[in-house]
This record gives structure tokens, sequence and C-alpha cells, in this order.
């Protein structure tokens, strides 16, 4: 009974703002973690998302097919990617090219000529592409498709997952 009567304070303490007692006082990005988000990291209660590399296979399945992306690495710190999401037979999204990290951030600088860049949200768990993307963009999509808001779940964290999955034509959506 002892225990439910402090548990509120607890609560109470973890959402306090203050510099962290380890290293864990802001995310990568600078901006300062809430107490109760630093307490919960420190327990290992959720991942710590700045330290969990991005390779593997982010993939989810809906009425319209399939988005996937896949992450390899690369050099000097950099990563592979292949994505693909569909909206239907004949629209799509595709392309290829390399990945940053930056904090909680994952920056996709698409290959080819037009110079697309995304900042999409990473937080160990997926990547979710901004509401809003580079019109530079808009010739990876066919029709009226679109990146814009475009999650991607994690469900394998290892290359090789990332390896074997195909695009809709079958080909390589990540090569070695």
């Amino acid at each position: 009974m002892r225990q439910l009567r402090l548990l509120p304070l607890l609560m109470l303490a973890g959402c306090q703002q203050g510099p962290a007692a380890s290293g864990a006082g802001s995310d990568a990005s600078g901006a300062p973690l809430s107490g109760l988000e630093r307490a919960a990291i420190e327990s290992g209660v959720i991942a710590d998302a700045t330290k969990l590399s991005p390779v593997g296979l982010f993939q989810r399945s809906h009425e319209a097919g399939r988005d996937a992306l896949c992450v390899m690495p690369g050099k000097a710190g950099a990563f592979r990617f292949g994505l693909e999401a569909n909206f239907g037979e004949e629209l799509r999204c595709r392309g290829k090219g390399s990945a940053k990290r930056a904090g909680d951030k994952l920056i996709l600088n698409f290959g080819g000529g037009d110079r697309c860049i995304v900042v999409a949200q990473y937080d160990g768990d997926q990547v979710a592409l901004p509401g809003v993307v580079d019109m530079a963009c808009a010739d990876l999509c066919d029709g009226r498709a679109t990146l814009e808001g475009v999650s991607f779940p994690r469900i394998a964290g290892d290359a090789a997952s990332a390896l074997r999955v195909r695009d809709s034509g079958g080909d390589p959506l990540c090569n070695q």
C-alpha cells in the first residue's frame, strides 16, 4: 500500500525538467529529454533511438499494396536504401540512394539527377516521411502518387532481411 502512495510522487519527479545525471540528458538534436523520457531510457523501458541502427527492413501491407524500405550498411558510416510505396495497381513511388543518421532523423538522398532529399523521422521502430516533400521528389512517383506522409514500420533489424525483399516487379529492392 505504501508503494502505491509513492507512485504519484515518482511520476511527478519523472516529469521534472533538469540536467541528467547520466549522458542521456538530450536527444541527438540537442533538445532536452523530459525527466520521464530520460528515466524510461535509463531503465530500459524504451530504447534510445539515437543509438539504434536503421539497418533492416521496414514494411507494411495495406489494401492498395505494400510499402517497403530496406536499409543496408554503406561506406563511412552512411547507409544505402531502396524504397517502394504502392498506391494501387499503377500508382507507386520508388527510388534508391544513400542515407545518413542525424539524431532521430534519417536523411534519404535519392540517386538520380533531380537531387530528391527527404528528411524522415526515425524512432527505431518506424521511418516516417514528412507530410511535405521537395518537388524534386515528384519524379520518383507515377501519376498522382506521392511520398508525403508514408511511414514504414520495422519488421526486421538485419541486413539479410533487407537483401531478401523484392519490389513489385520481382527485382531486389536493395542490392549488395
